[in-house]
């Protein structure tokens, strides 16, 4: 219906010629103006899915905000940190390494969930094929380098298996990242993870789902949340008191060219930072701290 209906062929033509356009024209007052118009029709219209498309060391900017808050860890103290959404395990992966090498002594609970079994199952075999890379529709590889790749893996890019020092201290849990009983189930986190899966559900579901999230940081704590509708983030964000973390905010929002070049044309496509917005850093953080009373 979508493609044969003349709205359809408007968002059709959209995206043909917004691809087109010079960087400087698509970056320009009015257009930024436009494509905000466009993008909020587009995620209207939009018939949201789940994918499970990513890659490891998918946001650098992020892993390294993450190391940062991990050096301030008291010695002896242990690190709970859950991270949601998390498909077949390349982030969680990701994230696991960049904290042991950080902090090699450091106690780490690591709870990795998803609410499907099929890619639960890949995640904890941590064994990484060509077929798998056609079955996320992604070259999970891609963004590693040579180093990286023979530092986290074991054999080569056609058949790779994760290292036994990072999977150690994984747990991972079927589960539904808005299900209230979380809390229960995974206790309080120091750091909760949630990326690139709100942006998928519909505006009221995934405003639910980020309030259930939030529940289950620590008074302190800290949530990433990246992939996600912006208005919602920060509409949760003010009532809930979070306090963006303003390091490395425009490097994490540049981050992952994979949401940055799609907007506006897809509903899970990432504005452009515009710092002319009144408290841009509230808009535009993907980290907040919770309130110490929470």
């Amino acid at each position: 219906m979508l493609r044969k209906s003349p709205v359809g062929l408007y968002l059709r033509l959209n995206a043909w010629l917004w691809k087109r356009l010079p960087s400087r024209l698509r970056n320009s007052r009015v257009m930024r103006f436009y494509g905000t118009a466009l993008h909020r029709l587009v995620c209207r219209r939009a018939d949201r899915v789940q994918f499970t498309h990513t890659f490891f060391f998918r946001n650098r900017p992020e892993l390294e905000l993450m190391r940062r808050l991990i050096l301030q860890k008291p010695e002896d103290s242990t690190l709970n940190i859950a991270i949601l959404g998390c498909s077949i395990g390349a982030e969680v992966y990701s994230m696991a390494s960049t904290i042991r090498r950080a902090r090699p002594n450091l106690k780490v609970r690591i709870y990795a969930v998803d609410r499907s079994a099929e890619v639960l199952k890949i995640a904890k075999d941590a064994v990484y094929t060509s077929q798998i890379c056609d079955l996320v529709q992604s070259p999970i590889f891609e963004r590693m380098t040579d180093v990286e790749f023979d530092e986290i893996f074991e054999g080569d890019r056609r058949e790779a298996r994760i290292r036994s020092w990072i999977r150690e201290g994984i747990s991972w849990h079927l589960g539904d990242a808005s299900d209230r009983e979380l809390l229960h189930v995974l206790g309080p986190q120091d750091i909760v993870v949630a990326s690139n899966f709100l942006c998928h559900m519909e505006a009221s579901e995934s405003e639910k789902c980020l309030r259930n999230i939030a529940g289950i940081v620590k008074g302190g704590g800290y949530i990433f949340v990246t992939g996600v509708d912006l208005d919602i983030r920060e509409r949760v964000a003010r009532d809930l008191r979070l306090h963006p973390v303003r390091e490395l905010i425009e490097d994490i929002h540049e981050g992952d060219p994979s949401v940055r070049r799609d907007w506006p044309c897809a509903w899970w496509g990432l504005e452009p930072l515009n710092k002319k917005i009144s408290d841009w850093q509230m808009r535009y953080a993907s980290v907040f701290q919770m309130s110490e009373d929470n």
